[in-house]
């Protein structure tokens, strides 16, 4: 088949997912459009800064670090190591089943964004070239097929003026359903077929390094699920830092609790692993974290109607699916 000629096309979100896809499809020599919701790119590869009575401090909030099997992730990793956006964590690691303490023997090597989670993602905007626009706090909230191609309607900016020969969207599959559902159901079916569960994650500051005989934890009983020291990330200076991940199953059942309740009760439960009391903590829902059974489809693309889906929900979770579901679906849409 050959290989389409050069269109613009929407990328909604600006996760790895979206960003991927887009970085693919500008090398193929598209222009490129991507919208946000947020107020720059990363999706859930977060990190909160902000300033308080305690000063300045930085927490990833959403993902944590992340893996690479596949040798094109690989090499896309070495490529944001090279560029100093990306680094290896050699944290020191342990397990609590809710009696005893183990440590993981794992030979996978594991990443984070340098000096902050979100930074492959604002170096992959930042050299997306002069064929692409970022379109910042843009929440795609409807799409219309027209004559000359799709028109996309925002909720800050109405109905915009740019027609698209293809959308794709890169969001959470429950954000992707009532936008496709109207023009096409079968994408909206694949993406009602995914449960994705929230999170609650607490970022902790203290005065001074908090030493505990581990730098990260996966704590299988309790709330908790993940506990890690932020500031033993590479790269990382400032307030010492700590981040509390509660289980899905926890959090699922608490999604609509206040923030205190929740940070009183991971507090408890850090607490009983020998963690002290912070300076302050503060709280962060993710409505969408992660995925109860996520998809291998890789991604989802509609030839006819020339709208797609990608995103980690759609290849297995994590961080190096969302990045191959992104190039997976740019390479589908290559294909006239």
């Amino acid at each position: 088949m050959s290989k389409l000629a050069p269109r613009t096309i929407a990328v909604v979100g600006a996760g790895l997912a979206g960003l991927s896809c887009a970085q693919a499809l500008l090398q193929a020599g598209h222009t490129v459009h991507v919208f946000d919701k947020a107020r720059g790119p990363s999706g859930r590869m977060s990190t909160r800064r902000a300033d308080d009575e305690h000063g300045p401090w930085q927490c990833d909030h959403g993902a944590q670090y992340f893996t690479a099997r596949d040798h094109a992730f690989r090499a896309e990793v070495a490529r944001w190591q090279q560029a100093g956006v990306a680094a290896l964590w050699n944290a020191r690691l342990a397990s609590f089943d809710g009696s005893a303490w183990t440590t993981p023997q794992t030979p996978l090597e594991r990443f984070v964004g340098t000096p902050r989670m979100t930074s492959p993602a604002a170096w992959l905007v930042k050299n997306l070239g002069e064929h692409a626009l970022a379109q910042w706090q843009t929440t795609v909230q409807g799409l219309e097929r027209a004559e000359g191609g799709w028109v996309v309607t925002s909720a800050e900016h109405g109905v915009h003026s740019q027609r698209y020969d293809a959308v794709l969207l890169a969001v959470p599959a429950p954000q992707a359903v009532p936008l496709l559902a109207p023009l096409a159901p079968s994408g909206a079916t694949v993406a009602s077929s995914v449960r994705m569960r929230g999170s609650w994650a607490v970022m902790l500051r203290y005065a001074r390094p908090v030493v505990m005989p581990w730098d990260a934890a996966f704590i299988n009983a309790g709330p908790l699920r993940w506990v890690a020291r932020d500031s033993s990330k590479p790269g990382r200076t400032g307030a010492e830092t700590w981040l509390l991940h509660a289980s899905p199953e926890w959090s699922e059942a608490h999604i609509e609790d206040g923030p205190e309740y929740v940070i009183a009760a991971l507090l408890a439960a850090l607490a009983e692993l020998g963690g002290p009391a912070p300076l302050a903590a503060t709280a962060h829902r993710w409505r969408y974290a992660d995925n109860e059974a996520p998809l291998a489809l890789g991604s989802w693309w509609d030839a006819s109607l020339r709208v797609g889906l990608c995103g980690d929900w759609l290849n297995g979770g994590k961080v190096e699916g969302a990045w191959l579901s992104g190039r997976a679906l740019a390479a589908q849409v290559q294909l006239a």
